[in-house]
């Protein structure tokens, strides 16, 4: 099993910033890539940046050049540094890991994702 936990959520006023965190623990014998998604309200779930290790980082264009994905791998976790916050950032943010779990007599590869935090761009 793995768990992801979110940290950093909240309200704040447009053109601010707000910096989340998830930390992943667990049965992990390797990360295969984390990252954030979003969902806003009455809309579907969206990639918002994706960091597959050892590839490319993958951004939402609504989001490039005002987020910034990073991680610190010796303790698995990602970051969300968001600037320029605008209102059409509001959405519920979740944590996403690909994981190579470490099972009873084997590795394995699965996604896991955090309950979310809820990050309100509000005058």
């Amino acid at each position: 099993q793995v768990q992801l936990v979110e940290s950093g959520g909240g309200l704040v006023q447009p053109g601010g910033s707000l910096r989340l965190s998830c930390a992943a623990s667990g049965s992990i014998d390797n990360i295969n890539a984390m990252g954030w998604y979003r969902q806003a309200p009455g809309k579907e779930r969206e990639l918002v940046a994706l960091l597959p290790r050892g590839e490319s980082v993958k951004y939402a264009d609504s989001v490039k050049a005002r987020f910034t994905i990073s991680t610190e791998d010796a303790k698995n976790i990602v970051y969300l540094q968001m600037n320029s916050l605008q209102r059409e950032d509001t959405a519920v943010y979740y944590c996403y890991a690909n994981v190579k779990v470490r099972g009873a007599a084997l590795t394995y590869d699965a996604q896991w994702w955090g309950e979310g935090t809820l990050v309100t761009v509000s005058a």
